[in-house]
């Protein structure tokens, strides 16, 4: 599902791309300098950030995002369905604001992140309660152990590095005694480094590859392929 951003959302990731753009074509923005790599680093995730919902990286942001618009009213529409949905982020940030808005509709959801403490009772929950119809989900905590075939819809809001782990996110809903079609939505915001980073995946390229392989991984890459994400 690709999502057109508000205004707004674009004028701030224009302003970033530019900054992290200035930075790699800048003297300073050599292959060889690690401190310049992880500002840049920092700079492709604020961006990723942005995709989703300005809010995410600035808590004084007041505009809209049309992703986050957009897979709201997807999960209205699901529920009143009658049907039960995973909902996967990289940010625990983002699925907070699903959070508020699905309190503010009065909709019963579950979540759980890395910090959750009582993981047996959310999941019985979202698994037992008919009327609990949303599971928000962090990739940290969704990667093992959850067998939640109640849900027959699996939305993932933004794309990963690592296709390994989308994988892994999809299979939670696909395990033994699943007895229903799942549907897999994925949310793309058009014309950002989101495009770029799908058709990195599909190319299998070694950009992608770095990513997904090591702690650093600007520390193998020039930085004209940076710019051929940003652009």
């Amino acid at each position: 599902v690709f999502c057109e951003m508000t205004d707004e959302q674009t004028k701030i990731y224009e302003v970033e791309k530019s900054s992290v753009r200035n930075l790699i074509m800048s003297g300073t923005g050599q292959k060889d300098s690690s401190r310049t790599s992880i500002v840049v680093l920092q700079g492709l995730m604020k961006l990723r950030q942005i995709s989703n919902h300005p809010l995410i990286a600035d808590e004084d942001y007041k505009g809209g995002s049309g992703k986050f618009e957009t897979v709201l009213s997807n999960i209205e529409s699901v529920v009143n369905e009658g049907h039960k949905i995973l909902v996967f982020s990289s940010f625990v940030t983002h699925l907070k604001l699903f959070s508020d808005a699905l309190e503010e509709r009065n909709t019963s959801f579950s979540m759980l992140t890395g910090a959750s403490t009582n993981r047996k009772k959310i999941v019985e929950s979202f698994q037992n309660d008919p009327a609990n119809r949303v599971f928000l989900i962090s990739l940290k905590a969704g990667g093992v152990g959850l067998n939640l075939t109640s849900a027959d819809y699996v939305f993932i809001l933004d794309p990963w590095w690592n296709p390994a782990a989308e994988l892994q996110a999809l299979s939670r809903a696909h395990r033994i005694g699943q007895d229903k079609n799942v549907f897999v939505y994925r949310y793309i915001t058009s014309g950002t480094l989101e495009e770029k980073i799908v058709k990195l995946q599909e190319k299998k390229s070694r950009l992608a590859e770095s990513f997904v392989a090591t702690s650093n991984p600007l520390r193998d890459i020039d930085m004209k392929e940076i710019l051929e994400i940003i652009e």
